[in-house]
């Protein structure tokens, strides 16, 4: 049985859930808006996107080590006040008419910023507001809020965006982020005893040498790193195969898309229960193997063309994967020193950005030379690397979590 989470963690989790949608409802308009209004074509919007990914390589590690040094609550509001501003900023440009490419690109790159920050500093944070046996019912609610805005964040924005105008999206995307910087607000962080000043390389050093080092974070790095070049190698490939091979219209393909967001739904709400009943190791391999079964249902559309497959290799892509996000995440809460969370998530953000767009243009230039289908044995070989890299840790023996560092 996890133990009730204490009250004070629901303002983390309402923040979490209002920054989330923020986010979603904005990643999803701001290039609706670009066609619409600035006639942006595929070379902007990857200019866009390229703008929103830079700060998880660029400003990574630095907001690690700050969250190590500095109150982390205090870190989680300065970032989503940054967030709240740009989207305030790009309210008023859609609503003025002054809206243009580098001003969208400035305020991605700022609002991914204030993204980093959160993302840094939440998982470093929960250790200290809830007891180590609820740690997984603590990281399966922030989950799930990042799972239910994944899935109805785009389809709001879209309608929002046809129905009201793009204003519309972005007051609402401000008015979240503002709600979820009351809430931190209203957070209670319990004190820390600050570290002794080092050099920023030497803790950078000590939290790389502690996670290569560390017979369970190793793995669970190594896996994250195949997971994520298996996974955009697919995405590089689906959406032209999908509309070539299996014969789906715009559509169908936004709805097989869709069922991704309605696995991780699904995988989160069943979380606790699934940690509850089964041996710690097992949930954590659980969404390896899950992932090889998703990705050998999309291969199996070569042979069988059918976009209900599509769907249901997405759905499978978020159930599982959830579920070790959510026992990774507390594992790696549970053997790595509080004083140095803020350094080690940065780390596995790092790596897990770093591998997203090398996957992608590997995706990309098989895909050009040897075709869509060349694309998706290659993602099945990716996710069978994971997979045995995690069958084959120490990961898959625990019956429990282990003891606290």
């Amino acid at each position: 049985m996890t133990s009730a989470l204490p009250r004070h963690f629901g303002f983390l989790a309402g923040a979490n859930g209002a920054a989330q949608a923020a986010e979603q409802v904005s990643l999803a308009a701001v290039p609706i808006v670009a066609v619409l209004a600035l006639n942006a074509g595929p070379g902007e919007i990857g200019l866009l996107n390229t703008a929103q990914s830079l700060p998880f390589l660029l400003l990574a590690i630095p907001l690690g080590l700050l969250a190590d040094r500095q109150s982390r609550r205090r870190l989680m509001v300065v970032s989503e006040a940054l967030r709240a501003l740009s989207l305030a900023v790009l309210l008023w440009a859609t609503a003025s008419g002054r809206l243009t490419l580098a001003l969208l690109a400035v305020l991605g790159f700022a609002g991914a910023s204030g993204t980093l920050g959160f993302s840094v500093a939440a998982p470093a944070l929960v250790p200290a507001l809830v007891p180590r046996e609820a740690l997984g019912a603590a990281n399966s609610r922030l989950e799930l809020a990042r799972s239910a805005a994944f899935a109805a964040g785009p389809a709001l924005a879209g309608a929002l965006v046809s129905w009201a105008g793009a204003s519309t999206a972005f007051a609402l995307a401000t008015a979240l982020s503002v709600v979820a910087v009351m809430l931190l607000l209203r957070l209670p962080e319990p004190p820390r005893t600050p570290a002794p000043p080092r050099h920023p390389m030497l803790e950078l050093q000590d939290g790389a040498r502690l996670v290569w080092q560390d017979r369970l974070l190793r793995p669970i790095l190594l896996t994250a790193v195949a997971w994520n070049l298996s996974w955009f190698v697919l995405q590089a490939a689906y959406v032209p195969y999908a509309m070539r091979t299996l014969g789906l219209d715009a559509g169908a393909v936004g709805l097989t898309l869709a069922t991704y967001g309605a696995g991780m739904v699904v995988g989160a709400l069943a979380a606790p229960r699934i940690l509850a009943a089964m041996p710690f190791g097992r949930v954590v391999v659980a969404g390896p193997a899950t992932s090889v079964l998703a990705m050998a249902t999309m291969v199996a559309t070569l042979a069988w063309p059918s976009g209900a497959l599509a769907g249901l290799s997405f759905f499978l892509f978020g159930a599982g994967p959830i579920l070790w996000t959510i026992s990774s995440t507390t594992l790696r809460q549970t053997v790595t020193p509080h004083p140095m969370l803020g350094r080690v998530s940065s780390i596995f953000l790092t790596v897990n950005m770093g591998a997203r767009p090398l996957g992608a243009a590997l995706g990309g230039l098989v895909g050009a030379q040897w075709g869509a289908a060349a694309c998706l044995w290659l993602a099945l070989a990716g996710f069978c690397v994971q997979a045995a890299v995690i069958f084959g840790s120490p990961l898959r023996t625990l019956q429990r979590l282990p003891p606290p560092a």
